[in-house]
């Protein structure tokens, strides 16, 4: 049923008028004197057009999609483009943000603003920033500082800054301003953990400070510091480096010709930088025994421009104690 008739029934079929002896080559000629073609070349021939716009539906789809895909890529990357463009221009801002808060900040710090100061870096407690962070964790300490801070306000504030300055620290290790008060912040707290955390973390203290001055042989705040941890290891009470003897193979040790030797290069590395490094340049000479060099380093702290609060406590003593060389006198 499906098979193609012999080619002697097609004959048979063929319109009146069509003789068999017509035939022309492969083709025949019809009664209009038109050639006909076999059937297998005429299904051939008449199924072109169809193929052809099958090919072509197929052809036009495969452009379409191609078309589509291409359009997709190219919002695609204009995306990425104009995304990646709004994260660039996003963390410039925030840059120029960050930056623009450490020129206030240090602004108010020189200007002695420590309440100001601390509220403003407050509400970029929660930054990445390794500038902003130990900024942060001075402010703390300076408001602990502070006459009017009551005692657990004072605690408070002490651990908070450590808080601060760790994180300053885990965030850039190769900043000497971040060892500098990481250290200074574990030295605070060591006063509420009792005498065998202070002779502890006097350790790590030394090694903090130490690191800031390879970091930043010209900070004389940190050289200043070193001082300070010299000056307090060679007036340790003797019941504490008894416990340092038990808890420790080697206790930390240290001299007061070695705080002043400390105390000395911060004032040449910078000058008059600081009222506390002139006052201790004083109290040192007094422990060994230098009046006359006492005096006059403790006459220059009393005489200090006072920008802080420190500055004035500073003051006050300084000339306590130039009171009593003269009543001694």
């Amino acid at each position: 049923m499906g098979h193609c008739p012999p080619a002697d029934v097609v004959r048979r079929k063929l319109p009146r008028g069509t003789g068999s002896g017509g035939e022309t080559g492969s083709g025949r000629e019809t009664g209009s004197g038109q050639a006909r073609l076999p059937l297998e070349r005429r299904n051939a021939f008449s199924s072109a057009p169809l193929l052809a716009a099958e090919e072509a539906m197929g052809n036009s789809g495969t452009f379409k999609r191609s078309l589509l895909f291409s359009a997709l890529s190219y919002l695609g990357f204009e995306t990425y483009q104009v995304i990646s463009q709004a994260v660039l221009v996003h963390a410039a801002a925030k840059v120029f943000e960050i930056e623009e808060v450490l020129e206030q900040a240090d602004y108010l710090y020189e200007s002695g603003e420590t309440e100001k100061l601390y509220q403003l870096l407050t509400q970029y407690k929660e930054s990445e920033d390794a500038e902003l962070l130990w900024r942060l964790a001075r402010a703390s300490r300076d408001v602990a500082q502070l006459s009017g801070t009551s005692e657990e306000e004072k605690k408070f504030l002490v651990y908070e800054a450590l808080e601060y300055a760790k994180r300053a620290l885990e965030k850039n290790e190769s900043s000497c301003a971040a060892h500098k008060w990481y250290a200074i912040c574990i030295g605070d707290v060591g006063d509420y953990e009792g005498i065998k955390a202070k002779i502890a973390n006097a350790y790590i203290i030394k090694e903090h400070f130490e690191k800031a001055i390879e970091l930043n042989p010209k900070d004389a705040t940190s050289i200043h510091l070193m001082g300070i941890w010299c000056y307090t290891v060679a007036e340790m009470p003797w019941y504490q480096r008894r416990i340092a003897k038990v808890l420790f193979a080697t206790p930390p040790g240290s001299t007061y010709e070695e705080a002043l030797g400390y105390f000395h290069r911060a004032e040449q590395v910078d000058p008059n930088f600081y009222s506390k490094n002139l006052l201790l340049l004083g109290k040192t000479y007094l422990k060994l025994h230098n009046k006359k060099l006492a005096a006059f380093w403790l006459t220059k702290a009393k005489d200090y421009p006072a920008h802080t609060e420190e500055d004035k406590q500073i003051q006050t003593e300084a000339a306590q104690l130039l009171r009593g060389f003269s009543d001694k006198n």
